[in-house]
């Protein structure tokens, strides 16, 4: 019988799996027995919890922590945990606020949380004071005390204003059979600060911080995950504590840990190998950086697009010293260096750029103080490194660096044109 093409690809998956034994569990979707070096986080959610058991309303709850610090997983598990000890007494919906479909605008969220209650609503249609009534009578018919989590609580209020934090924490009022309490997750622990005094002082009544986790405790996390993960041998101990190593250098970012042990096990697959390698790991990380930061700039609003379009043509153009090809950075990509006298590119230069493409996009000319603020949200977000100087009797001023590959400045400047912001 004659070989098709796919075959080969085909039946290397068809038989049994030479890597993974159980994929999922190097993802968010999973949640563990047992969150190590998060015990006393966890007994500080579930005390704040607890009184919900006894059918009273507990306080609003705000957990706090960079990215991939276990906030989630740990919110997940107490409030797994706790519907099971209820008995049916109590109720948990979770929301992801980041997930466009769900959450970006106040009608999606309500329609989300009026479905989760069991209750049919449209998803356009009705006026929002009448979600609001829908989703409140649901509740209050149901008699079970329900906690709400909304996860990335910052992403709805830059998305909806914080108005709807300020009628789910005045729900109470309105409900006569049970009781609502609200558990706010977000990774800026300024948020609060950034709300209306009347939300915050309505709405934060607790607050747990999680701290980053050090290389240590990411290796003890990810030996663990690795067990149940990888068939036996797949994967050495010194691989597991290099990709902690990575992931600590990122504020103690579990996710990405995770990610790294999970890519580089895909990798290996696709390669025909039942073993994974530093080879592997090295690989696994490169492509996380370029996926991150593609979906990064691909998420941005047109101004912040056309600010580091500006960089990009700047650096096109040659109008800057010739880029450092394959240098090491400290985040161990090869990075094109720009710039002025000392390799950096200045927000002047930068604005002059943006203004000529925002009249070739037609886009609307921004302020440079406003251009100031996106650059500094590039560089929050990894995107660019930017610092400010003084320049003495002339001011101050940021001096900005890509770091990006060569690879991923062409990824990006293909998103540029694909956005209208550069022409082909």
């Amino acid at each position: 019988m004659e070989t098709k093409p796919l075959d080969n690809i085909f039946n290397s998956y068809a038989g049994a799996a030479a890597v993974f034994r159980e994929k999922d569990t190097l993802t968010d979707r999973h949640i563990p027995e047992r969150i190590p070096h998060r015990e006393e986080q966890i007994s500080n959610i579930a005390r704040v919890l607890a009184p919900s058991l006894r059918g009273q309303r507990v306080s609003n709850l705000f957990i706090f922590g960079t990215v991939g610090t276990g906030k989630s997983v740990s919110a997940k598990y107490v409030a797994s945990e706790l519907e099971k000890k209820s008995g049916g007494g109590v109720r948990v919906l979770y929301v992801n606020c980041k997930m466009k479909s769900v959450a970006d605008t106040e009608y999606r969220l309500l329609a989300e949380l009026a479905r989760g209650m069991g209750r049919r609503v449209p998803a356009t249609g009705l006026p929002t004071d009448e979600i609001y009534k829908i989703f409140f009578s649901a509740i209050d018919e149901e008699k079970k005390s329900l906690i709400l989590v909304l996860d990335e609580i910052d992403a709805l209020v830059k998305k909806v204003g914080d108005g709807i934090l300020y009628n789910l924490s005045r729900a109470n009022q309105e409900l006569a059979n049970t009781k609502l309490s609200i558990v706010g997750i977000s990774n800026d622990v300024s948020f609060l600060d950034t709300i209306d005094p009347r939300v915050k002082s309505s709405l934060s009544e607790e607050e747990i911080i999680f701290p980053p986790y050090n290389a240590n405790q990411l290796r003890d996390i990810l030996s663990e995950r690795a067990r149940l993960a990888f068939n036996s041998g797949v994967i050495e101990d010194g691989l597991i504590a290099k990709c902690a190593a990575l992931a600590a250098q990122e504020h103690g970012d579990a996710r990405k840990a995770l990610d790294l042990l999970r890519v580089a096990g895909e990798l290996a697959e696709r390669s025909g190998k039942d073993r994974i390698t530093s080879e592997h790991i090295d690989q696994a990380e490169e492509k996380l950086d370029t996926d991150r930061v593609t979906t990064i700039v691909k998420s941005q609003p047109n101004q912040s697009k056309a600010v580091l379009a500006a960089m990009l043509s700047l650096q096109g153009r040659g109008d800057t010293p010739a880029s450092t090809k394959g240098s090491k950075q400290p985040n161990g990509r090869g990075c094109s260096r720009q710039s002025g006298s000392d390799g950096f590119l200045e927000t002047g230069d930068i604005f002059s750029e943006y203004e000529k493409i925002c009249k070739a996009a037609g886009l609307k000319v921004l302020t440079q103080r406003r251009i100031s603020d996106l650059i500094s949200e590039l560089d929050m977000l990894g995107v660019i490194n930017a610092r400010v100087i003084s320049k003495g009797r002339y001011g101050r001023t940021k001096e900005i660096r890509l770091i990006l590959s060569r690879e991923l400045t062409d990824r990006i400047r293909k998103i540029m044109v694909d956005s209208y912001i550069l022409e082909g």
